[in-house]
């Protein structure tokens, strides 16, 4: 049932999205159903100039970033609805200068892994939340929408091609980047919803960087600039959550620090490390161990899938442990818990960083030094949560959140 126009004046965003979501897609006269996404449609144009395959090294230390030998492309028009998707060489795209993604961001993307297991089988990790959150962005950005089962069997299908020759079953405990990307292509000038759009799948190499010698270092955000607001698109996988925050990302980097810990509002509310999701472990005024992160209610943060897998974890694991909290919370509550010694560990979370320790968050002049183990190891929290997530990740035990690809050799 469409929403009300009474809600659509208090929750637009949410009104509008969840119309898009429901309405069925018709052709002009009204009537007919166009053609949704179906991976079953997908037809294979095999590479003739197959690329060589760099060690992980040499892909990761140039400027451009490696691609395997094929991608998936899939078109979309507003008379037409989905074409048939298309596994062929990866190559450039051809857009005009007029294309609605070159003028209005209508862009969105999502990233996951594949990870060549200690078992030799090919496995991803929940795609099908990442299939979900992608199909939400492209709601939010006003891109069309698809079935998230159809995105996680082209995903499946893309890797299942090349997964063989560029993660071979002697590169056990290694992983490469998967990332599905849907853009607005109609050529033509004017700030409205696009009625053309391409949605591709291309798979990457991307550098480990979950350990950062002596942990990851985060300088907050200067009271000028924020990431991502209340009422904004921060939920939302899109690039321009992305592009403005790279001036305070460079200028963290420049003064010794790896990432910007957001803060939001008056009163500095810790939001994301970076673009990943920021976790406190500490002790409370009671007493009580907890892990904290921010909430999703306000639709401010990503729900983020390793998040998402953090939080399910410690809540299934560490019963007993410890309490697992999703509020806002601010950075003085930090500097104030760095005071009277109860913080205990840190991390942030996401696809890129994985599960990342961090060892100082420096706020306005002062460092909030977080402890680490031993021999700057992740601490203990941080490393049990980690090490579950990898043992999953990389097949070492059987579990529904990793899906096994069946390879074609």
């Amino acid at each position: 049932m469409a929403p009300s126009a009474v809600s659509q004046d208090v929750d637009l965003t949410a009104a509008a999205i969840n119309t898009k979501e429901v309405q069925q897609p018709t052709t002009p006269n009204g009537v007919d159903s166009l053609p949704p996404l179906l991976a079953s449609n997908l037809t294979y144009t095999y590479t003739t100039s197959p690329r060589s395959v760099p060690d992980e090294a040499v892909a990761n230390a140039g400027t451009e970033t490696i691609c395997t030998d094929h991608m998936i492309t899939a078109s979309w028009t507003a008379s037409a609805g989905w074409a048939a998707p298309e596994l062929k060489p990866y190559g450039p795209l051809s857009l005009m200068p007029t294309a609605s993604v070159l003028h209005y961001a209508t862009e969105c993307f999502e990233g996951l892994k594949v990870f060549r297991g200690f078992d030799g089988k090919l496995r991803v990790f929940r795609p099908d939340k990442n299939a979900a959150r992608f199909r939400m962005s492209a709601a939010r950005i006003s891109l069309p929408v698809f079935e998230p089962e159809e995105m996680e069997k082209l995903i499946l299908a893309l890797l299942a091609v090349d997964g063989p020759k560029w993660l071979p079953k002697e590169k056990a405990g290694q992983y490469l980047y998967i990332r599905p990307t849907m853009i607005g292509t109609a050529p033509q000038l004017g700030v409205a919803a696009p009625r053309e759009a391409l949605m591709y799948i291309i798979v990457t190499y991307l550098p480990k960087l979950d350990s950062p010698p002596g942990g990851m270092r985060l300088h907050t955000s200067p009271e000028d600039m924020i990431r991502a607001w209340v009422g904004g698109f921060g939920y939302a996988k899109v690039g321009a959550n992305y592009g403005p925050s790279l001036m305070a990302t460079f200028d963290a980097r420049r003064r010794g620090f790896h990432q910007v810990l957001w803060l939001y509002g008056p009163n500095g509310e810790c939001t994301e490390a970076g673009a990943s999701n920021f976790f406190v472990v500490w002790k409370r005024k009671d007493g009580k161990k907890e892990l904290i992160t921010a909430p999703l209610d306000d639709k401010l943060i990503l729900d983020g899938v390793n998040r998402r897998s953090v939080l399910d974890l410690a809540r299934e694991r560490l019963t007993g442990e410890l309490e697992v909290t999703e509020r806002k919370y601010t950075i003085q509550e930090l500097i104030e818990a760095d005071a009277e010694g109860r913080i205990l560990e840190s991390f942030a979370s996401g696809t890129a960083y994985f599960i990342c320790p961090i060892s100082q968050v420096h706020h306005r002049g002062q460092d909030i030094n977080i402890p680490m183990g031993p021999e700057g190891e992740p601490g203990e929290i941080t490393s049990r949560v980690k090490g579950w997530m990898a043992d999953i990740m990389y097949g070492r035990v059987d579990h529904k959140w990793g899906v096994v690809i069946n390879e074609k050799e």
